[in-house]
């Protein structure tokens, strides 16, 4: 992971600055059934803001039909308080102006909670009924039909944490019916840790994703295609083991969060890499498939670091891979 300035592990972990978004009441369009169906949502790549000179949602539409983006990340201000990268209050500037692109364009965003770096609602506020209620605050400001938690770091290490957020996304549930709710978590080479996955299971949560990071494994020269199915697969056998699930059911409840290019372990991920990753999506039909980041999705011509992936390729290839995916 590069210190400065912060990639997807570090970045799909946490974050710094622009500004950001509450959108007018008369903006926010009620969630309709044609776009919450899973094909447009379950590819939304992470669109940061902040940092890697972000490109702008409509060119990417515009050259791969893309129109959902994962907004990354709201974090606490250090209170239980929800900003954009807890700096940035919901009302106002870039992050507003992306969302009303990304709807204008026919698509919609999903705001990403939490990431590596930063301060956590999930640790900053004390108590379940209050991160609920910071979760509600970005919902109420949006209209959102779906919602990103990327569980890392601190936010995940501590089971009272891990508690909370069980237990404030039951609430997020109850008082929403219809929205979509994803959460992102690590993972080795075998799986993911799965004591997140248990405790959810046993407080009676279910989500509409549990998607893994397959990648920062360590060191160059891995098949990181092949890789990523291995991972997805250890994901399977403890979503079947906590839920009950069949193999069916436990890939329909699965998502896949890779990074394009080049990793913070120096892998490398390749185009082709990401056609494999599609395969595997489409043959065991996964709830999500998205990547970090659409800042990435370029080739290098030496502008702001995390602007580029690293490899060569060009101008959202890797956002192409994936607009092939139906579902």
């Amino acid at each position: 992971m590069r210190a400065q300035p912060p990639t997807r592990r570090a970045l799909l972990r946490g974050s710094l600055a622009t500004a950001l978004l509450t959108l007018p009441a008369a903006f926010v369009a009620a969630p309709s059934a044609d776009a919450a169906a899973p094909a447009p949502m379950a590819v939304a790549p992470y669109l940061y803001n902040g940092w890697g000179s972000p490109p702008s949602p409509t060119t990417i539409t515009n050259a791969t039909g893309v129109k959902w983006f994962t907004l990354a990340f709201v974090l606490s201000n250090g209170h239980c308080n929800p900003q954009w990268d807890g700096s940035r209050s919901l009302t106002g500037g870039v992050d507003q102006q992306t969302v009303k692109t990304v709807r204008a364009n026919g698509g919609d965003i999903i705001p990403s909670f939490g990431g590596y770096s930063g301060n956590k609602l999930e640790s900053s506020c004390s108590n379940a009924t209050e991160l609920a209620a910071a979760y509600q605050k970005v919902i109420n400001a949006y209209g959102l039909k779906a919602i990103d938690i990327d569980i890392e770091a601190a936010a995940y290490s501590g089971g009272a944490v891990q508690q909370r957020t069980v237990d404030a996304l039951k609430t997020v549930k109850s008082k929403n019916p219809g929205l979509k709710v994803y959460i992102t978590i690590g993972t080795d080479q075998s799986g993911p840790d799965t004591s997140l996955i248990k405790r959810a299971a046993s407080s009676g949560l279910s989500v509409d994703a549990w998607a893994i990071m397959p990648f920062d494994f360590g060191g160059a020269g891995r098949n990181m295609g092949t890789l990523t199915k291995q991972a997805a697969e250890g994901l399977k056998s403890a979503l079947k083991s906590a839920y009950g699930y069949s193999d069916d059911q436990a890939y329909r409840d699965m998502g896949i969060s890779s990074m394009n290019g080049i990793t913070d372990d120096n892998e490398k991920v390749t185009v082709a890499d990401f056609r494999t990753i599609l395969g595997y999506a489409q043959q065991h039909h996964l709830a999500r498939l998205t990547f970090w980041s659409a800042n990435r999705d370029r080739p290098c011509t030496g502008g702001p670091d995390d602007s580029c992936s690293g490899v060569s390729q060009q101008a959202w290839d890797y956002t192409r891979v994936f607009a092939g995916y139906t579902g």
